[in-house]
């Protein structure tokens, strides 16, 4: 399976991005940065702007404004507020990156995009697909860079298993099965899929071509402790030309467990992220079926036999994600282009999430539309009918 179609700004960036005027910097020039939310994610973001040669950390805005002085640093030269009206009101800065709790992310990317700034949105883009949606189109008609921070396609591993996705490494794609769980941490407002499933989804999003792009979404959740949400969840997405994909989350097991196995008609890789010796791994093994009609008739006959080859580990760089992430966003700025984590994979992300809670909350399964939100504003920003 060669899952196939344009990512949600690919046309986007040619009709929209691509007229971005040069913002009076040069390719060797600092971007202007402030990053709104000093909480869990905020001092990550953070660090890594004030690590890279790309950017110039301007800013930092909370509610809290001693934790923001404390993450800005003493006679760094950052500046500190709580208001972000006033922090868009800054013609010097180009971009924020906004590390609040997912309801505010809206109202607050909205502003600053009305306000001329790039925005990056830490996952996930909102709390609605109508809010992320909402985004990507105050983006386009800004012809402005929203960028989604899924983290994960940004680690040396995930790039490479896209990699070699794209090259035909595996072939064609055939499951993917994926297992996140771990002790806690136990979320006060979202449940196990909403928390931990958004890592797994945008991996599965970022690796296949076109998309993830499901044909329904079925949910299983349990909730033994009595916490008033699921705690354990196995989420089933049936895929383009019979493939399939799977995701287990889990709050309560005592070990940490973080692979992901994808199965090719050539070969299968395993992902470890927990094992840095041996991260990836790619097996010339596998199971082939070859049919054979007999005499015209319907009837046919399987021949299955078994390929046992190597086994190799490619080599992986030691880069941190978070700065391959802010290089990437910097240079989406820079080329005028749609970064490679954009609005429509964290669209895409959040319809999946949507449809996981439909279906866990009336027990059923989801069907995806023939066309859904993602695709549909695809079009409509794209000037083609959907």
């Amino acid at each position: 399976m060669r899952l196939s179609g344009p990512h949600f700004f690919d046309l986007v960036a040619r009709r929209k991005i691509s007229t971005i005027q040069p913002l009076g910097f040069t390719v060797t020039d600092t971007l202007r940065i402030a990053v709104i939310g000093a909480g869990y994610w905020g001092p990550n973001l953070a660090r890594n702007f004030r690590a890279s040669p790309h950017w110039e950390l301007a800013a930092v805005c909370d509610l809290d404004t001693d934790r923001a002085q404390r993450l800005a640093g003493p006679g760094s030269g950052v500046r500190v507020t709580s208001s972000v009206e006033a922090l868009l009101a800054d013609d010097t800065l180009d971009a924020v990156a906004i590390a609040t709790p997912a309801g505010t992310h809206h109202d607050i990317a909205c502003a600053a995009l009305a306000a001329g700034k790039h925005v990056l949105v830490e996952k996930p883009l909102a709390d609605t697909s109508g809010r992320g949606a909402a985004m990507a189109r105050k983006a386009a008609e800004n012809s402005l860079v929203l960028m989604t921070d899924h983290t994960y396609c940004y680690t040396p591993a995930v790039l490479k298993i896209r990699e070699l996705i794209d090259e035909g490494a595996l072939g064609d794609i055939l499951f993917i099965d994926s297992v996140r769980i771990n002790l806690g941490l136990i979320q006060p407002d979202v449940d196990v899929f909403w928390d931990l499933a958004p890592h797994d989804l945008s991996i599965i999003d970022f690796v296949l071509p076109g998309g993830l792009r499901p044909l329904s979404v079925s949910a299983q959740g349990a909730d033994p402790l009595g916490a008033g949400k699921a705690c354990v969840g196995y989420l089933t997405l049936p895929l383009q030309h019979g493939a399939i994909a799977h995701v287990h989350v889990n709050w309560l097991s005592p070990t940490k467990i973080r692979t992901m196995i994808i199965g090719g008609t050539k070969r299968t890789l395993v992902w470890d992220d927990l094992n840095p010796q041996q991260r990836v791994s790619v097996y010339d093994r596998g199971v082939d079926l070859e049919t054979q009609s007999l005499d015209g008739l319907e009837r046919r006959a399987a021949a299955i036999s078994y390929r046992l080859g190597d086994t190799w580990s490619p080599a992986l760089s030691e880069r941190e994600a978070l700065d391959s992430m802010v290089t990437e966003f910097a240079t989406s700025i820079r080329e005028r282009r749609a970064p490679r984590t954009d609005a429509g994979s964290g669209l895409r992300v959040l319809e999946v999430l949507e449809a996981a809670s439909r279906s866990l909350a009336e027990n059923t399964v989801v069907t995806f539309p023939s066309t859904p939100q993602a695709t549909v504003l695809q079009a409509q920003l794209a000037g083609e009918p959907a």
